[in-house]
């Protein structure tokens, strides 16, 4: 993600994380409205001769037509140009989702809430398990080289949580990209420490990284982010902006799960939405429940547009995306199944999708967008399509899917059924390799 490594300025707070400027005073050109021509694909009340409902779209979701009566855009009202502030600079980039009311009423349930952050205690309960297995990572890199041989040392500010008492330390690819130095301020200790880049995956913009000679220092516990439901209390623990005297601490709720964030050359897909602040410099630090264990990585926040400001808007990556890969990381390389591509936007379908929009399946990945020349695209699959087995297995959810796809390599053969209307259809797709900048 090489875009994510040069720093540009803006006064608005940017994608979540991302290396914070030493002057508080930056400033960037403004963001420019996403490409108005953009239209969301109808919705229509599928039926046995139609081709199939157009499904929830995506940032940049295709127009989907279908015969029978409208019932209101997939997305259509709230436009959010989504920047990203990340290690050694600050990224822009945009994303748009329009949302208007459907036709029915849904009407959810809740369970009684058991992750309340209700008093000052708690949250000081919950940030003495997790702050000492903070660290602020500070970077250096040579950046820039005109005409004349000019260039320079640039210095960059983010995050990174403690995996274990040795010294692992779990980042953001974008915080440590490009680094001819990276060192570690670790919680209760004035020294900042010397710390290695042991592997990095810039298509999910993870990174490890290893303190130098370190020992029995206090790890975090790793949650279950599948269990995270919408309105869990949240922390998010980071050294945003690069203050001076240690993390910085926010609270928040979860406000949406299984968002699609387009970060310059990538996608980041099924992240965690919170209204917990982040800023530039929360870049890798986690995300905390109640539980006082860490669900998420703290990646990017939405700026918005000029017009259209966005407030309290910033995404993680869920940490059952990260626990996979680990491993790979830990052995000095990044997971080959991290560039497997199927160039599909995918959002699990809900009981409340399906009853908007009128799917077939009882559960499944709808596609909300197709990249052109992707996999996907060769395969013949539409935006409202429903994936619902893949190689075989059920699909029930987005995360599944994704899954699933990265226990393959680029090049095989697999297996696909999706619903689009009232019809199944089997396909096979020929998985390809997402192309990956700087890597």
């Amino acid at each position: 993600m090489d875009e994510r490594e040069s720093e540009a300025h803006e006064p608005a707070p940017t994608m979540a994380s991302g290396p914070a400027p030493a002057d508080p005073g930056w400033s960037r050109p403004p963001l420019t409205e996403p490409d108005p021509g953009w239209s969301p694909p109808p919705l229509t009340e599928p039926g046995p001769a139609e081709a199939g409902a157009a499904g929830p779209g995506g940032p940049g979701a295709e127009a989907h037509q279908a015969p029978s009566r409208r019932r209101g855009p997939l997305s259509d009202a709230v436009a959010l140009a989504l920047v990203a502030a990340l290690a050694g600079g600050i990224l822009g980039g945009a994303i748009v989702l329009r949302l208007r009311p459907a036709t029915r009423t849904v009407v959810r349930t809740f369970p009684s809430n058991t992750s309340r952050l209700a008093a000052p205690q708690d949250v000081q309960g919950v940030l003495a398990k997790v702050e000492p297995a903070t660290v602020a990572i500070r970077t250096q890199a040579f950046q820039g080289n005109d005409l004349f041989g000019g260039g320079g040392q640039v210095v960059g500010a983010g995050t990174g949580t403690i995996l274990t008492a040795g010294g692992e330390v779990l980042t953001n690819n974008h915080v440590v990209a490009g680094a001819s130095s990276i060192k570690v301020s670790v919680f209760g200790q004035s020294e900042l420490q010397d710390a290695d880049l042991v592997a990095r995956d810039p298509p999910d913009d993870v990174a490890l990284v290893k303190i130098r000679g370190a020992h029995g220092l206090p790890a975090a516990q790793l949650g279950d982010s599948d269990k995270a439901v919408v309105g869990d209390a949240v922390l998010a623990i980071g050294n945003a902006l690069a203050l001076a005297g240690g993390p910085s601490v926010t609270q928040g709720i979860i406000s949406a799960k299984d968002r699609t964030v387009p970060a310059g050359n990538e996608t980041l897909e099924g992240m965690i939405q919170t209204d917990a602040a982040i800023n530039p410099g929360n870049s890798g630090g986690p995300l905390v429940n109640a539980q006082g264990q860490v669900i998420g990585m703290n990646t990017a926040v939405a700026a918005g547009s000029p017009g259209e400001p966005a407030q309290n808007v910033g995404f993680a990556i869920p940490m059952n995306r990260i626990k996979p890969l680990l491993p790979d990381l830990r052995q000095g390389h990044a997971p080959v199944s991290s560039t497997t591509f199927l160039g599909a936007g995918l959002v699990t379908l809900t009981p409340e999708l399906r009853q908007q929009y009128g799917f077939k399946p009882d559960q499944g990945a709808v596609v909300g967008q197709v990249v052109a020349g992707s996999p996907a695209e060769g395969a013949g699959l539409q935006v409202g399509d429903v994936i619902t087995s893949f190689d075989g297995q059920a699909v029930d959810s987005s995360e599944k899917l994704r899954s699933l796809i990265r226990g393959h390599k680029p090049g095989d053969r697999v297996p696909l059924t999706f619903t689009r209307g009232s019809a199944e259809h089997s396909v096979t797709v020929v998985l390809g390799s997402r192309q990956v900048a700087g890597q």
